[in-house]
């Protein structure tokens, strides 16, 4: 089976076309930066982006990803990316940082489809992002302030 991941076009062979799309790219792929959390796309530790959009990779069987691009946390660029990457380190958002690649990813997601979003579209955008750490005032923060950066 091939996938596109980070711009790339990848052959995975001998995996059950049901594998969840994390467990490629982290077994197969060597993509540590997606992290498992819950397994059940509950916390979103797992977020990439499948043409653009957010999505949970722990459920997403692979062979839902043919003639898609994904991306992942390592390979998420362009001007979003980097204000969303600014804000956060002016916020200091990352605490013990496990939910931070799939927090990043959502936001990045959020500010290119709505660049001047609302609080409403904020708690849309990240609700299934849990941080144990409780760093959701600074997340809310650094979106706002890499909105306005982008503005």
């Amino acid at each position: 089976m091939e996938i596109n991941v980070n711009d790339g076009n990848h052959s995975i062979e001998g995996v059950d076309t049901d594998m969840p799309l994390l467990w490629a790219l982290r077994d197969f792929l060597k993509l540590k930066g997606t992290k498992f959390g819950c397994g059940a796309a509950l916390c979103g530790a797992c977020t990439v982006h499948l043409d653009g959009r957010p999505v949970r990779s722990c459920s997403l069987p692979i062979s839902n990803v043919r003639g898609s691009k994904i991306t992942t946390i390592e390979a998420v660029s362009g001007p979003v990316a980097e204000a969303v990457r600014t804000a956060w380190l002016k916020h200091d958002v990352a605490q013990c940082g496990y939910c931070q690649s799939g927090q990043i990813m959502s936001a990045v997601a959020l500010l290119t489809e709505i660049p001047a979003p609302t609080p409403v579209d904020i708690d849309n955008a990240m609700s299934g992002n849990i941080c144990r750490c409780g760093t959701y005032p600074r997340i809310r923060a650094a979106i706002i302030d890499a909105a306005a950066a982008l503005g």
